[in-house]
């Protein structure tokens, strides 16, 4: 099967083209014929090696890639959710070594993968699975309720976009920090009260919320430099590992969408949410397997909106 991946650490130029193995078939695993790998954050801290500070036992050579969107070529036995041969779906794979989603060809625990929302290309499916159950694990640690404040940092992400969307369809009232171009996308997704980007995001969250806001999502890596816009007992989640300080009764969580692994009604019920409207796919550009590095490039340097995909059709 092809694969891209990487055999030592570096910037985009160590990502090459790789032949590996085909994959054996289990009991109860699905093999998809891999049409789209979105590029994700998560891939350049790999590939850069910054995985080290989270992972000690992390191995090369690496095929990094979290989700996909596919055809369905083979059925174990033991398979139970439905899924058939032929079926168009998408799924959350959990790097291990060379299995990541960066390969043409994904053999899955059947949990790992559902069928695909209805009339969507396989790109635009390709960026739900590990950006939607992040967002939806935040949203589950932060635990507010309906008509509660939630502020998300990062909004125009696919992950700060994801979370906004799926805290309105929770009942929530959204605040989000925007650039001046950013503004009109973030409206679009249903985003209540927008504040400037900038030094100044606690003031300004305070301006409209003067004894702060019940949660925040932190897709931004703001950190401790945005915890004084949470008010007394209120969330704080992030998507790097950050654990604030202990102070004024607020909870802190790290956001590992490991622990939504194989969640088949989590992911499908995502799906369904794309089917109902209340979540938008945004693609921000594709790329073939020989140029990746191109997209981890335009990653790094910042400001796409939606995620670069892998087209591997």
């Amino acid at each position: 099967m092809k694969a891209v991946g990487f055999r030592e650490f570096g910037g985009p130029e160590v990502l090459e083209v790789m032949s590996l193995p085909n994959l054996a078939l289990g009991d109860g695993e699905i093999k998809v014929e891999n049409y789209a790998s979105t590029v994700n954050p998560t891939d350049i801290v790999s590939r850069s090696g910054l995985i080290k500070q989270f992972l000690r036992d992390f191995t090369l050579p690496c095929v990094p890639g979290m989700d996909f969107a596919g055809k369905v070529k083979e059925i174990g036995d033991g398979v139970e959710t439905g899924i058939k041969v032929g079926d168009d779906v998408m799924g959350m794979v959990i790097p291990n070594g060379t299995h990541g989603a960066y390969s043409d060809e994904l053999v899955l625990n059947q949990f790992a993968v559902v069928k695909m929302p209805k009339d969507v290309s396989y790109i635009e499916a390709s960026t739900l699975p590990m950006n939607g159950l992040t967002a939806r694990l935040s949203l589950d640690l932060l635990n507010l309720k309906k008509g509660q404040i939630i502020a998300v940092t990062g909004g125009p992400g696919a992950y700060g976009g994801y979370a906004i969307q799926l805290a309105k369809a929770d009942g929530l009232t959204v605040v989000a920090d925007s650039n001046e171009q950013d503004i009109d996308l973030l409206k679009s997704l249903g985003v209540d009260h927008i504040v400037p980007r900038g030094k100044n995001f606690v003031e300004e969250i305070r301006k409209i919320f003067p004894d702060g806001v019940d949660g925040i999502a932190d897709g931004a890596l703001l950190n401790e430099t945005a915890i004084g816009a949470v008010k007394d007992n209120g969330s704080f989640t992030s998507v790097r590992n950050f654990i604030g300080e202990p102070q004024r009764n607020i909870n802190f969580t790290a956001t590992w969408v490991s622990e939504y692994n194989c969640d088949f009604e989590k992911l499908n019920t995502l799906r369904q949410q794309v089917n109902n409207g209340l979540i938008s796919l945004r693609v921000a550009d594709t790329v073939t397997p020989e140029n990746v590095s191109e997209a981890h490039r335009r990653l790094d340097a910042g400001g796409t909106r939606g995620r670069m995909v892998i087209n591997w059709q």
